[in-house]
């Protein structure tokens, strides 16, 4: 069969255009952060943004391997187009994420696998793993800013100052670094993530 013809070339252009868009939403939730003062929220949310155009490049470059260069590809999907203040930006990336985690990228994989596309099968499983860690570190993110907690500790843990180093372990961040002067948002951040496969 063509692959032209495939689902699996219309998913391609779909993951293409989604991880693009996730990529735009995820630099203007940093610009969020940024205007919080929340700089290294902002740089780890930015790192992600870079993640998802990462993504983007693998897609295109798997329909490019599979087709050469094309002039258009048509299809239908739907792409989210919500916002908020930051906590419900960062829910709202959060949920984009299981989504594409849980569902979307598994039923690409699946369908890959099913017309014989093994090796974008993969690619669609390795993006998925990805983007559940994305999602546990946008729910992280979330409710650290809704709840206040984001530079705050259950045990002592060690917080290091983005601009110079100091560091300090206690329950909770500094407001202005002692060294520095740097404010409370270029603490480093401590983020969570899950097991990863071997």
């Amino acid at each position: 069969m063509q692959f032209e013809k495939t689902e699996t070339y219309k998913n391609l252009a779909r993951s293409f255009a989604g991880e693009c868009q996730a990529g735009m939403r995820y630099q203007m939730i940093a610009k969020l952060a940024t205007q919080e003062k929340l700089k290294t929220l902002a740089d780890a949310v930015r790192t992600i943004a870079k993640n998802e155009t990462l993504h983007a490049t693998q897609f295109f470059n798997k329909i490019i391997e599979k087709t050469g260069s094309k002039e258009n590809i048509s299809f239908d999907a739907g792409y989210p187009f919500h916002t908020g203040t930051l906590a419900e930006s960062l829910k709202f990336a959060s949920m984009d994420e299981k989504n594409e985690s849980e569902e979307i990228y598994p039923i690409f994989a699946e369908t890959a696998k099913k017309e014989g596309f093994e090796d974008i099968a993969t690619l669609y499983r390795l993006v998925a793993d990805v983007e559940k860690q994305h999602k546990i570190v946008f729910q992280y993110l979330c409710e650290a800013v809704k709840n206040n907690t984001l530079y705050k500790a259950e045990s002592p843990v060690l917080w290091i100052c983005s601009e110079c180093g100091y560091m300090h372990v206690g329950n909770e961040a500094w407001k202005i670094c002692p060294l520095c002067k740097a404010e409370q948002g270029y603490v480093d951040l401590h983020l969570p993530f899950e097991g990863v496969r071997e």
